[in-house]
């Protein structure tokens, strides 16, 4: 009965949010994995199903940790079977990559199908280092692929006529790096089912997928357990993990595996009414944050990653809250490793109806009250700062001074409800 591990978009070297310990969190969650479901449970051979790497090219320590979890394999004489993914292809026309590095020192066997127009067969067999196919001793045919792009529909094609010229084995798998259409939104390019059948059809099994960042499942055969790690906050709330596969009598056994070392994630959200001051705002910011601690939904001891989005309509300017402050006395609080605080909220807009005769001063006094309506500090006195406003304007074309102006203005800001009336620049202009 084979036992494997099926592994896809490690991406070792993530570099997103330009912080070491999360780069670090990549590889510390496939050494975790690899610990747990391969070398403990003895599995017979690992599949890498594309995207070892983030990038095409890494750095020094980047390689190091995908050689201390290889050699972890090494060490157990468990085999590891690999292809590229589209983050860590090697760019077209070139013989070399990261990967073929790893397979030239025996840590890993890189599956690649031959090229039938430089007069190569499309399947050799795995032999001194290369070839596009192994027959493992647990009864297992594992296959490779290349990252085909648009192409893939054609490539299965070729793919499925190729396999059907092989030898007849007990169990078919072959690793391939593309998503499936309907898993998640905003994927363009993904496979529809109808264009994978080809290779049902020509004897596999277990089609181990890689790309997509979800865990998925289709039909008993194919087979993607999304990444190890969390990519962007985006994916929180993806299922993922690690498949471990046990095939029997009863068939193809996949459980997803999770338990092994992550990032935890926090997401949180709140509304805003339209009526807060900012102040209120950022209390209530914090309010949300305390409160998932206190839930024990927040732990600041794990060093999560936490989100907070801040959405809804507000009753000032906007970019009247320091976001960056808030954001990070936010960090501070829950101690997370990255505080992504995504602020989208609009300011209330007032339109009120006016005629189609309306003067021009009718027009201006509502365009002033639409405007102080909308802002939560002067919506109380927005009738009295309206006329304000009109009489301010008043003095600037009648050419009075800055002082003037400036005095005008302060006592208007800090006069009470009918102070403004009583100025002697409402009463000249009376």
């Amino acid at each position: 009965m084979p036992r494997f591990l099926h592994l896809a978009d490690i991406h070792l070297g993530f570099d997103r949010y330009d912080n070491k310990q999360r780069t670090q969190d990549f590889f510390y969650a496939l050494q975790d994995a690899i610990e747990k479901y391969a070398i403990a449970e003895k599995v017979d051979f690992v599949l890498m199903a594309g995207d070892l790497f983030e990038h095409r090219n890494i750095l020094p320590v980047t390689l190091n940790q995908a050689q201390v979890c290889l050699q972890l394999l090494q060490e157990a004489q468990i085999p590891v079977l690999a292809i590229e993914g589209n983050h860590d292809n090697r760019p077209y026309g070139t013989k070399t990559s990261w990967l073929r590095y790893l397979a030239d020192w025996g840590l890993l066997k890189l599956l690649e199908p031959g090229d039938p127009a430089q007069g190569e067969f499309f399947y050799s067999p795995w032999a001194d280092g290369y070839g596009g196919y192994i027959d493992l001793d647990c009864g297992v045919r594992v296959l490779g692929s290349q990252w085909y792009g648009a192409s893939a529909p054609k490539a299965i094609e070729q793919i499925a006529a190729a396999i059907q010229d092989l030898p007849p084995i007990a169990h078919t798998i072959l690793l391939f790096h593309h998503g499936v259409e309907g898993q998640i939104s905003r994927y363009q390019g993904a496979l529809r089912y109808p264009e994978l059948l080809p290779l049902k059809q020509a004897g596999v099994d277990y089609l181990a997928l890689g790309h997509i960042h979800k865990s998925y499942t289709l039909d008993g055969w194919i087979f993607n357990p999304g990444s190890t790690e969390i990519n962007s906050i985006e994916e929180a709330n993806f299922e993922r993990g690690v498949y471990l596969v046990e095939i029997n009598r009863l068939g193809i056994q996949a459980e997803l595996k999770q338990n092994y070392r992550q990032r935890p994630v926090v997401r949180l959200r709140w509304t805003t009414k339209g009526q807060e001051s900012v102040e209120e705002v950022e209390q209530a910011a914090i309010a949300q944050v305390q409160q998932a601690i206190q839930s024990k939904k927040l732990i600041p001891a794990a060093q999560p990653i936490v989100e907070l989005r801040i959405e809804g309509q507000v009753g000032f300017d906007r970019l009247d809250l320091d976001t960056r402050q808030l954001q990070q006395q936010l960090q501070q609080i829950s101690n997370a490793l990255i505080f992504l605080l995504k602020y989208e909220v609009d300011a209330i807009a007032y339109a009120s109806p006016l005629s189609e005769d309306a003067s021009r001063l009718e027009v201006e006094r509502e365009v002033f009250m639409d405007l102080l309506t909308a802002n939560n500090t002067y919506k109380k006195r927005a009738v009295e700062l309206a006329q304000g406003l009109i009489e301010l304007k008043d003095w600037q074309l009648q050419g009075r001074s800055e002082t003037e102006l400036y005095t005008f203005v302060q006592d208007l800001l800090n006069s009470e409800s009918t102070a403004v009336l009583q100025h002697p620049s409402a009463q000249s202009l009376g």
